[in-house]
């Protein structure tokens, strides 16, 4: 069996790599380059996963249309990326318009062409900052795109296993198979040392301490 994993060499993506390799899949590492802020960073995360994993293929994609786009802080420097508010009840700037669509048209097109089995994207819906597009309805409607969109003899599932666990059952999940946290990256700000405040930080920082773990990332705020 093959499946295609989306890589973006942070916490969720590469757990859910290591998963599909424990439930038999050949893994198809797909790693998209957009303009993030931390672009070589995660580049340089997924591509040491994807070695680690012994994959049949890595193939980086270049989707940096998405900062001719704007509309985020991730993609456009002159917006400040918003801090971790629990309060905050719209959806934080961090938030690239559609990205996932575009992120599983690919994918499908990739698993389509590799005759691969299935396609597995890290989203969730819990404990996560309110993207539309990690929606359990989002992924249910892009299932119903796959099928419609490939060819009759094309069959492809995609999974969305982490989609109603939280941050901290990803990374329980994670030890179990032994993922190695340290060559992941979720800061959405900076490459050297986490901001500690983003919305990816806190996240991920309240995972470990909730599991008794010490986070490999180096931290500037604490």
């Amino acid at each position: 069996m093959k499946a295609v994993c989306l890589l973006s060499g942070g916490m969720d993506s590469t757990t859910l790599a290591y998963y599909a390799k424990s439930k038999g899949y050949e893994i198809l590492a797909l790693h998209a380059n957009y303009g993030q802020r931390t672009e070589k960073k995660e580049q340089t995360c997924a591509r040491k996963i994807a070695a680690l994993l012994g994959g049949l293929d890595f193939v980086e994609i270049d989707l940096r249309y998405f900062r001719q786009f704007g509309a985020s802080s991730l993609t456009d420097t002159t917006i400040p990326v918003d801090e971790f508010d629990p309060a905050r009840t719209l959806v934080p700037n961090t938030y690239v318009p559609f990205r996932n669509a575009n992120l599983l048209a690919i994918a499908t097109s990739f698993a389509e062409a590799r005759d691969a089995d299935a396609i597995f994207i890290g989203v969730q819906a819990l404990d996560y900052s309110g993207y539309p597009d990690c929606r359990p309805a989002f992924i249910d409607a892009f299932r119903q795109l796959i099928e419609l969109g490939t060819k009759e003899t094309t069959h492809i599932e995609l999974f969305a296993p982490f989609i109603h666990m939280t941050k901290t059952d990803i990374l329980k999940l994670g030890k179990e198979l032994g993922v190695p946290y340290e060559h992941t990256w979720s800061c959405y700000q900076n490459e050297e040392r986490a901001c500690g405040t983003c919305g990816s930080c806190h996240f991920r920082s309240e995972a470990f301490l909730a599991l008794g773990i010490t986070d490999p990332t180096p931290y500037e705020v604490e």
